[in-house]
This record gives C-alpha cells, sequence and structure tokens, in this order.
C-alpha cells in the first residue's frame, strides 16, 4: 500500500529520467521501452517506476515524466493536492509541486520526494503526518520541516517516513503504536530520528507499522505487533517502538508493509511474508492463520518487486508478467474469479509487459515497460483514475448489443431482447438472475441461456422472466417465495418453464412476485403474497399461477414491490396490494387483497409500477402519477404523496412511462427522455445527483423509443437498436464494460 525504494537505485532516478526524456520514453541505445523485459535490466527500471507509483487506501499518486505529480480518488482530506476536498475520477494536478522523483499514498494524506532532496506533504494532518509542525489538514503541498538529503518517503494509515543519503531513517505523525520507532508512543508534528538505524537503504510504512531494509540485507521492524507482522519480536507484546531485527531472514534486496502483514523479497527472487492473514495475504495456502515469522510465499520465483496492500499482496516477476493473492472482495487480485479470497498467488489476467505494482486498499495499480498504467479493483471513489465511475449521471452506449427490440431492468440486473430472438443479460447475478447458468456478476451483456424466439423480458429484484412467441414463460434466478413459478423454492441459474401456463400476451416481475396475461384477457399471479399482490383474496404466497378471478378484458400488467396493477381494454386501472403510501390510487391508504379501481382515470394506454408509486399515460398524452412521493417520483413539483392519480405538469406527448423503484421515466412524442424522483446514483439522467421533483431531460439521448426504469439505474432503446444506461453501476448493471469494481485489470488514465 506504500510507496519505498532503496538508496542506491534512487540515485539512478534522475539519469533514468534524463534517459526517457530524451530517448523519447526509450531505454539507452532507443530501444523502445515497450520491447519485452529481459531487454532492459529490470531490476533497474522496475524500482525507477516503484517511486513514481503509489496506492492509498482509496487514492492513487504518480509521477509523469515532467516531474509533475497527477492523483486521483478520494479527496475529503485534501490528499490529492490540487487545493479542494472533491474526489475524482479522472486525474487532477497536485498543485505547485514540479521536479519531483517520488511519490507515496497514505490511507488520507500524500508525500512527495524532490529531486533537490526535500519532502512535501499534503492531505490529512490529524496526528502531524504532513510533518510541518501543525495538525492543520492541507488541500496542496507544505514543505516538511527540517528534512533535506532524502532519497525515499513512505507513507502508512497516519505516520510517514524518510529515508536520508547518510542512512538514517526519519518518522512524523501518529505514533500511538510506536510506529515512529523513536522509543515513546507520543505523536510528532516534525520529523524525528528513528532509534539505532543506519546503513538502510529503503523503508516502508504499514498502517501502523514500519519496515527498514540496510544494505547487509537485514530486515528491522517496528510499530503494530498485534498480528505479528514485526516478525519475531516478543509476541507478548502488542507494539515495539524501536525498530526490531528480523533474525531469520537475510538477502533481501525490498520490503513493503501492508495493512498488518509484511512482505520482503531476497535476491534470489523468492517472496518472504508474515504478519495478519485473515485473507490469506501471506500466500501459504492458509487463512486465518497470523504468522510471527517469514515463510517462503508458495510458488513464486523470478520476483522483482513486492508491494503489499491492506490485506491483499502484489509482485512482478522478471517476465513481465503479475502475480495476486489475499483480500478479493473488490477484485482486487485481477484473476477474475468472483471468490473473495485466494491464499496461494494466482496471476492478474490481461496485463503482461509489468515494471512494477502498487497494492492500495482495495485495489492494484501496474506501470508498464510501455509507460502505460493499468489498474483493477474497487473504483468506489475514482481511485482507479481510468475515468469510469461506479454511477454514471449521463447515458453509456451497453457494448456488444445491437439490434435490440425489447429490454428490462431490475433492482441491479438488466435484461435485452435482440431481433433474432435471443436474451441477453448484465449485472447482478447473486441469485442466479443473468441466466447464464453461474453466479457471476457480468458488467457486460451475456447470453441467457437455452432461449430463442423470445419477445419480451421483465427484470424483478433478483428474478427474471421471458416471454417466448409461442405464449410459453420462462423465469430464472431468485425464488425464495414461488416467483419463478416452478412449484418450488429453489432458485434456478437458468431459465424454467412455468408449468400450466400458455397463450401469454404480456408479463411483469415485481419485488417478490410475478404477473402474466392470457391472450383470452385473464391476469395470472404468482410468488410472494404477504401484502395481498396476489389479489386472490388472501396473503398466501403461490409457487404456481392463479387466476385473479375478478379480472377480464385485460390489456397489461405492472408489479410494483408489494403491490400490483393492471389496464384494461377499456382505459382503467385497477390494482390490489400493499397500500401505505397511496399507491393504489383508490383514494384511500387501506390495504386491499382484491382489485379496487382506480379513482378519476380513464382512456390509459399505458401503465407502470415503481417500488411504491404508479403512473399511467391516457391516450391524449397527459401522464398522470400517484403514490409515494419521498423524493419526487410523482412529478408534481412537490414531495407529498398522493392516494389519487394527479396529473404531471409541463409533461405533454408522453408516449412511454416507466418506472421502478424511486424515480420515474417518460419519453416524449419527439423521442426525448425525462426524468425525476430519487437521483443518488444519477439515475435522472442529467448530470448530476440532486434529486428532481419535477421532469428533467436526460442529457445526449435523442431517437428514444423505449425506457425501462432499474432500481437505481436507467436503459434507454433507440430507433436504430442501440441500448444506452445511465445511473448506478455497482454490479456492472450499466453493460458498459467498465464497472466500479473491475476483477480484471483496465487502462488507466493517471499515467
Amino acid at each position: 500500500m506504500q510507496s519505498s525504494t532503496s538508496w542506491w537505485m534512487s540515485r539512478l532516478l534522475g539519469v533514468w529520467l534524463g534517459v526517457l526524456l530524451v530517448a523519447g520514453c526509450g531505454q539507452p541505445g532507443g530501444v523502445p521501452v515497450s520491447e519485452e523485459p529481459e531487454v532492459l535490466d529490470s531490476s533497474l527500471l522496475g524500482t525507477w517506476a516503484q517511486a513514481r507509483v503509489s496506492a492509498g487506501m482509496f487514492h492513487s499518486l504518480v509521477v509523469r515524466l515532467d516531474g509533475t505529480v497527477w492523483a486521483a480518488g478520494l479527496n475529503d482530506n485534501g490528499q490529492l493536492g490540487d487545493g479542494t476536498t472533491t474526489s475524482r475520477r479522472v486525474p487532477v494536478r497536485v498543485q505547485g509541486l514540479r521536479g519531483v522523483a517520488a511519490v507515496a499514498a497514505g490511507t488520507y494524506h500524500s508525500l512527495a520526494l524532490r529531486y533537490d532532496g526535500t519532502v512535501w506533504a499534503w492531505g490529512d494532518n490529524s496526528a502531524g503526518q504532513l510533518g510541518d509542525g501543525t495538525l492543520v489538514s492541507r488541500t496542496e503541498p507544505v514543505r516538511v520541516q527540517g528534512l533535506r538529503g532524502v532519497v525515499a518517503v513512505s507513507a502508512g494509515e497516519g505516520h510517514s517516513l524518510a529515508l536520508r543519503a547518510d542512512g538514517t531513517v526519519w518518522a512524523w505523525g501518529l505514533n500511538e503504536s510506536g510506529q515512529l520507532g523513536v522509543g515513546t508512543v507520543d505523536n510528532h508534528s516534525e520529523p524525528v530520528q528513528v532509534q539505532g538505524l543506519s546503513g538502510v537503504v529503503a523503508v516502508s510504512a504499514g498502517d501502523y507499522h514500519s519496515l527498514a531494509l540496510r544494505a547487509d540485507g537485514t530486515v528491522w521492524a517496528w510499530g503494530d505487533n498485534n498480528s505479528y507482522q514485526l516478525g519475531g519480536a516478543p509476541e507478548d507484546q502488542i507494539y515495539y517502538p524501536v525498530p526490531w531485527r528480523l533474525k531469520d531472514l537475510s538477502g533481501v534486496v525490498a520490503v513493503s508493509a501492508g495493512g498488518g502483514h509484511s512482505l520482503a523479497l531476497r535476491a534470489d527472487g523468492t517472496v518472504w511474508a508474515w504478519g495478519d492473514n485473515f485473507a490469506g495475504q501471506l500466500g501459504d495456502g492458509t487463512i486465518l492463520n497470523s504468522r510471527g515469522m517469514p515463510e517462503q510465499v508458495l510458488g513464486l520465483r523470478g520476483v522483482v518487486s513486492v508491494s503489499a496492500g491492506w490485506a491483499h499482496s502484489v509482485v512482478t516477476l522478471a517476465d513481465g508478467t503479475v502475480w495476486a493473492w489475499g483480500n478479493n472482495t473488490s477484485g482486487q487480485l485481477g484473476n477474475g474469479i468472483s471468490v473473495e479470497l485466494e491464499a496461494k498467488p494466482e496471476q492478474v489476467q490481461g496485463v503482461r509487459g509489468v515494471a512494477t505494482v502498487a497494492a492500495g486498499g482495495l485495489f492494484s495499480l501496474a506501470l508498464r515497460y510501455d509507460g502505460s498504467l493499468w489498474a483493477w479493483g474497487s473504483n468506489d471513489y475514482g481511485q482507479r483514475g481510468d475515468g469510469s465511475p461506479t454511477q454514471l449521471s449521463s447515458a453509456v452506449r451497453v457494448q456488444g448489443l445491437s439490434g435490440v427490440v425489447s429490454m428490462s431492468a431490475g433492482s441491479a440486473h438488466s435484461l435485452a431482447v435482440r431481433d433474432d430472438g435471443t436474451v441477453w443479460a448484465w449485472g447482478a447475478n447473486y441469485y442466479g438472475q443473468l441466466g447464464d447458468g453461474t453466479r457471476k456478476d457480468h458488467n457486460t451483456p451475456t447470453q441467457v441461456q437455452g432461449l430463442s424466439g423470445v419477445v419480451a423480458v421483465a427484470a424483478g429484484d433478483g428474478h427474471s422472466l421471458a416471454l417466448r412467441a409461442d405464449g410459453t414463460v420462462w423465469a430464472w434466478g431468485y425464488n425464495s417465495n414461488g416467483q419463478l413459478g416452478n412449484g418450488t423454492r429453489l432458485a434456478r441459474l437458468v431459465p424454467v418453464q412455468i408449468q400450466g401456463l400458455s397463450g401469454v400476451v404480456a408479463v411483469a416481475a415485481g419485488g417478490l412476485h410475478s404477473m402474466a396475461v392470457r391472450d383470452d384477457g385473464t391476469v395470472w399471479v404468482w410468488g410472494f403474497n404477504g401484502r395481498g399482490q396476489l389479489g386472490d383474496g388472501t396473503q398466501n404466497d403461490s409457487f404456481v399461477p392463479l387466476q385473479v378471478r375478478q379480472l377480464r378484458g385485460v390489456a397489461a400488467v405492472a408489479a410494483g414491490l408489494n403491490h400490483s396493477l393492471v389496464l384494461r381494454a377499456d382505459g382503467t386501472v385497477w390494482a390490489w396490494g400493499s397500500n401505505n403510501y397511496g399507491q393504489l390510487g383508490d383514494g384511500s391508504t387501506t390495504r386491499s387483497s382484491v382489485p379496487v379501481q382506480v379513482q378519476g382515470l380513464s382512456g390509459v394506454e399505458r401503465i407502470t409500477a415503481g417500488f411504491n408509486h404508479a403512473l399511467a399515460v391516457r391516450t391524449d398524452g397527459t401522464v398522470w402519477a400517484w403514490g409515494d412521493n419521498t423524493f419526487g417520483q410523482l412529478g408534481d413539483g412537490t414531495t407529498n404523496n398522493s392516494a389519487a392519480p394527479i396529473q404531471l405538469q409541463g409533461l405533454s406527448g408522453g408516449r412511454v412511462v416507466a418506472s421502478f423503484a424511486y424515480h420515474s421515466l417518460a419519453v416524449g412524442t419527439d423521442g426525448s427522455l425525462w426524468a425525476w424522483g430519487f437521483n443518488s446514483f444519477g439515475q435522472l439522467g442529467n448530470g448530476t445527483t440532486s434529486h428532481s421533483a419535477a421532469p428533467v431531460q436526460v442529457q445526449g439521448l435523442m431517437g428514444v423509443k423505449a425506457v425501462a426504469a432499474g432500481g437505481h439505474h436507467g436503459l434507454a432503446l433507440g430507433t436504430d437498436g442501440s441500448l444506452w444506461a445511465w445511473g448506478n453501476n455497482h454490479n456492472g448493471q450499466l453493460g458498459h464494460g467498465l464497472p466500479g469494481r473491475a476483477p480484471t485489470p483496465v487502462r488507466s488514465l493517471l499515467y
């Protein structure tokens, strides 16, 4: 997680920088850096590069070849150094710094080392970790007091380390675990010398412990020892405030301190690890077994650089490949596997020719020999710097899909039908709702297995429905309350046919229930009935379809979270189920387990249901809404609930409406798209995350012919068959291939 470089290698930084600038990013002799690693001295270039890229807990830093520093990610303490506290998904330049040789990203603060040997710091300063003699946080760099001749820096959770050319180590900031190495646990807002250390060539700061490598290949450690990360210090001491020599480790050429574990690279290319192992970050094939003595990481040889993150480890081999192990909750191991941890090294997919790596909190960075920077793992704060958010407030095109004729958006997944009758799905898949036979999320469309001839789809909270041209209905995903209609409660990872249901012309999926209309105008329902949403006069769940007896002549259905709507051929609307927000539209807030007529509505041609509200479009193009209005999802300019339909002012000529959770969408006759309601994830598509109680136009979209509203995202189908998405993307439900969390590397804009 923290950056370090050796003393003797740091002498080469200026030479390498000059060579790269003169040769146009090539090695001496004009050979391009993009050549295979064996053409270069990878140990030299790897160390040069390692100082120039650093991954913190939630932010990233990089030094460009012109000596400027750029940053991306979380910025609530000013750790990006751009003069603001605004987090950035696209890199911004750190103000006022040039001639920088190395950087180090801590948890909430940052360090930079200039070629003149001075150190500069910015970000959180609550423990004095900026070293300027104050406790005032800074949004722009300030000079660390009293330090010159520095050749390496490293940043921890709340403390900082510097290595001087004379081989001494200096520390400042948080010291509650003795991580400053001065024999006390008092914080220091100015640099103090670490006791008893000389001849040091590299330093590394973990969360609450510190490491130093001496020129004789020995490793020294101090600070927190709760997880035995000091490597052999007395296990009954929870911290050690002065350096302790790791007695059984020699021939070391690099060290890295993570959240609670430590790594060492020996001259023979082997990696050794010790300390916390709750996620398998020691790479010995076990988990939960913390270890106080260094042991070799399984199966690794030829390693040239190491980096320890908060709870994962990443290394680079001489052949330019990258390997990782440990915590993988956000895909930070880059192996394309969705399991939460790997206790043994696995190769990172899709990136080669790597000079060095940096492991952050829940993400990783890799700098290639060609000068490109790659990133994978969490991007909740934009720390990957690739410009891809976990949410998008304007529309992007869904990758790899054309000829789309129908689509539907669920709570966190999306479905589309192509003109060849195949069904494609993307987003959350924890219940198998993508129908591809797995439970692995997908950030680009994957084909639903075994389905053809499909004409319509419906996505619920965690289940999916498909209507085939032959009138049969197929279902897959979550099935806790029988919402798949196959007579069981068993979840299905691939579609199964709903038995006893034929001649179907329309389907709808609610929170935990499902609906279908047959060609004879009858309505059939199944699944959860705890709020009377099946309309049979009871509150008993049904695992198979049952008919709503009171209704005939139905043309369309819509399902909310716990209520149901139907549109009859005579233009009237009927509803049943939960009514605590007035979502049944009958003028009351009384639940009904049988259909009641929505008041005052006639001539209706389209309906849609949100979680607890509903919309209708009349033949005259007017849009009407009723029910929950907490976030303005009724679009009347207020946040007052309404138990009877109210007309949306300023929106006429509506052709299509859609709603799901707490926002609403409507398509105008001119193909424009309008949205209103909840917007914390950008689901209104207007470039903001501010709620709106009146319709606002979705940016960049015209020629829209159909829309679908998901839990916190939206889909739009263009007249050309293209599909567009915006809003929340935590599970890849936008389908644009750049999720908030990337399990395999994507090109970063940082470098």
